[in-house]
């Protein structure tokens, strides 16, 4: 929990609130956890594109390492870059969720977790 909430203090658009009307400061702060959100679900698909890249090549993907690696990724993000909107109309290839990773070896002996065992 407090990687997420470091993470969406740096994602904070606009900084500090400067209006102290509650319901102004409550939209704010869901668009500050959308906005998170948004991008830690993007970087979760990058890292498994980035997985699956690695399998293609024939790398060994390690449920141990895999599990080390956060989704709080900040370093590719550019808060105050340009941005181009014209892709914005190309509708994106069909996702496959299945990552070929075995991850029952870090999830030890204990009862089974329903949907935990292997990545979607």
């Amino acid at each position: 929990m407090e990687a997420f909430n470091n993470f969406s203090k740096w994602v904070v658009v606009g900084g500090m609130l400067a209006d102290n009307d509650p319901l102004e400061q409550e939209k704010a702060a869901k668009f500050n956890a959308l906005l998170a959100n948004a991008i830690i679900s993007h970087n979760a698909l990058d890292i498994a594109e980035i997985v699956r890249r690695l399998q293609d090549e024939g790398e060994k993907v390690d449920p141990e390492d895999l599990a080390q690696v956060s989704p709080y990724l900040t370093e590719h993000i550019r808060r105050f870059g340009g941005y181009s909107t014209h892709e914005l109309a190309d509708e994106p290839d069909a996702y496959d969720p299945h990552l070929d990773v075995d991850f029952t070896p870090i999830c030890g002996d204990g009862p089974p977790t329903d949907g935990f065992s292997q990545a979607a």
